[in-house]
């Protein structure tokens, strides 16, 4: 059969299809992107935004694809799989604890067979990480589920209680991924901050990277988003000396002000935060931090954030990711009074964003004239974009550049967000 794939959301959605389509792959399947008798859309459900670019998505999917069995998963199918099943565009309704089973069920639904019934399951979903064409870097998904319940997130009750994958199956995962050439892998998960909460004898995040790192000590290993109460002094002492550890943490934040933080639900203060960003430029000298930023939450006032602003610049951000507050039915967040008009949080989005970007610029600039390895992903307008160690993209030019071969660079200039590069090696 021909199978299409279509993914809304997260890096977490990003490898749940990746996963799948190579499960299809397995089973014999050709991967298309048009003519499909199979669509498999992965849905995300983070904002009432999301679920509204959901719903287009059916749509589009199916007059795209008017004779496809199409089945969405994820989610927003887990949240409100009626809302999904009322639009009358999806034939098969699936969660977040069953992908491993769609595909099964879209073979049955185009063979207009009857598919055995998925059963139910609490404990971690296994799928395997997809191996990205060129084997440059890949996803690996070591945790799911969360258990902070924010006051302005859904995804514990799309996603569930915090489950871990046993180490010795992130071990395997990691060493086929580097089998296969891939030269950097990106940890990703709901929490990952969390991982091995579950387990049994329980593992720190912390313990599983010491493993990692030292089982493929040729391979870059990049975190996904990152509570920041998991930057404590072992974490720093454990894994400084691991040089294929990215410099490059993303801590999330939300806010920089104390008492939006205690209305959040967020569980550490501004105070606690700053010291976490201390600990990481004392063991990781020049490391790239990096944030996500809410504005306009419900009962923000200009003081309010204008003390956020101020706690930007003294985390000096090397990135901010600055969202305007969107209220999400069935959270304590989108009950609370003092809800903020979209006018009011878009322009303070738009202040967050300028304090971001000369941050950014001054972090940057740092880097002219540094050597450094990067790793060549994709050509963008006419020159190569290329990773290394830290939080930004390099930009190459010349003929000699090559899709994952990790070549050496003199850093020059500033070019969109991250720097250009000339090979030196």
């Amino acid at each position: 059969m021909k199978f299409a794939f279509f993914t809304l959301g997260c890096k977490v959605n990003l490898f749940e299809t990746q996963a799948l389509t190579q499960l299809a792959a397995e089973r014999g399947h050709e991967i298309v992107e048009r003519g499909a008798d199979a669509v498999i859309v992965n849905t995300c459900t983070v904002t009432s935004v999301s679920d509204h670019k959901n719903i287009r998505a059916f749509h589009k999917l199916r007059r795209d694809n008017p004779d496809a069995v199409i089945a969405a998963c994820g989610c927003f199918a887990q949240i409100d799989p009626e809302r999904v099943g009322a639009t009358g565009e999806i034939d098969i309704v699936c969660g977040t604890t069953d992908r491993a089973q769609i595909i099964e069920r879209c073979e049955a639904a185009v063979q207009g067979r009857e598919a055995a019934p998925i059963p139910e399951s609490h404990g971690y979903e296994l799928l395997p990480a997809g191996i990205p064409q060129g084997r440059t870097r890949a996803l690996l998904k070591i945790e799911d589920g969360c258990n902070n319940f924010c006051t302005y997130c859904i995804i514990p009750y799309a996603r569930g209680r915090v489950r871990s994958l046993p180490p010795d199956e992130v071990l395997r995962e990691a060493a086929r991924l580097c089998a296969a050439g891939v030269h950097e892998i990106v940890l990703t998960g709901i929490e990952i901050a969390s991982y091995g909460q579950d387990l049994k004898p329980r593992l720190t995040l912390t313990g599983l990277l010491e493993q990692l790192l030292a089982a493929q000590p040729e391979t870059r290993f990049r975190l996904g988003s990152l509570d920041p109460r998991i930057i404590d002094d072992a974490f720093c002492e454990r894994l400084r000396g691991f040089d294929n550890l990215a410099r490059h943490f993303h801590l999330s934040m939300q806010s920089g002000c104390d008492s939006v933080l205690r209305r959040m639900g967020r569980k550490y203060t501004s105070d606690e935060f700053y010291a976490c960003c201390e600990r990481l430029r004392a063991a990781f000298p020049d490391c790239s931090i990096t944030t996500d930023l809410i504005v306009g939450f419900p009962g923000e006032s200009e003081e309010e954030f204008q003390t956020t602003l101020r706690f930007l610049n003294k985390c000096a951000f090397a990135s901010v990711h600055v969202f305007p507050y969107s209220p999400r039915e069935g959270t304590k967040a989108a009950a609370m009074p003092g809800q903020l008009d979209k006018a009011v949080k878009a322009e303070r989005a738009e202040r967050a964003k300028q304090t971001a970007a000369a941050l950014s610029e001054q972090y940057r600039r740092r880097f002219e004239g540094a050597a450094l390895e990067v790793l060549p992903e994709h050509p963008a307008g006419g020159v190569w974009a290329a990773h290394g160690r830290y939080g930004f993209l390099v930009y190459l030019k010349g003929e000699g550049v090559r899709k994952n071969h990790p070549v050496r660079v003199r850093l020059s200039t500033l070019y969109k967000d991250g720097l250009m590069g000339e090979i030196i090696e």
